[in-house]
């Protein structure tokens, strides 16, 4: 695997951002399965693997969600923000300007996809958090959100999958994170 030489940087950039949460592993693991469902994958996606979530380390300017988990415009913020972040410290760190431009762009559309990169990049950090962020959803988010905003969540970070090989990957902890929830809402 040829990392380039901007991973390191853009990671030791992720984890000094998410010092006060571990959102930086969880987002090391979206780089993990970007390499299971794609070895060649090149140092631009690799990047945006790493850096996919980083608007989450700066909220500010964030709009409230009015449509819970899956507000569209929140959503839209989310994508466009973060490859403006990732972008802006790549361009003060010195990188080329292709190279940052092809990460934000990657970035401002890992929640929907549209090119093949873009979908691997989706498809990647939907496996990513169902292997990392069930747990969270159902213990914290449950009780706060509902169970009908979780498993929306959860349905719809499987079904935007578009590859059979993550699907495949996914599948057992979405099943599993279900049949959680399932019981959930029968205790309660």
């Amino acid at each position: 695997m040829n990392t380039g030489r901007w991973l390191e940087p853009v990671d030791r950039f992720v984890a000094a951002s998410f010092a006060d949460d571990d959102s930086g592993l969880n987002l090391r693991r979206t780089l993990h399965w970007l390499l299971e469902l794609d070895p060649g994958a090149d140092e631009a996606l690799q990047i945006a693997a790493l850096a996919h979530d980083i608007q989450r380390a700066f909220r500010d300017g964030e709009p409230a969600p009015r449509d819970g988990f899956l507000d569209p415009v929140f959503l839209g913020h989310h994508q466009e923000r973060g490859g403006e972040i990732i972008a802006d410290f790549l361009h003060r760190e010195g990188a080329d300007a292709a190279l940052a431009e092809r990460v934000r762009t990657l970035v401002s559309r890992h929640e929907e996809g549209g090119t093949d990169e873009q979908d691997l990049l989706r498809d990647a950090d939907s496996v990513s958090f169902f292997e990392n962020n069930c747990d969270y959803f159902l213990r914290v988010l449950v009780p706060r959100e509902g169970a009908a905003a979780v498993r929306a969540k959860f349905a719809w970070m499987f079904e935007r999958i578009g590859s059979e090989p993550a699907r495949r990957i996914a599948r057992p902890w979405y099943e599993a994170a279900l049949a959680r929830l399932s019981a959930l809402e029968t205790e309660r």
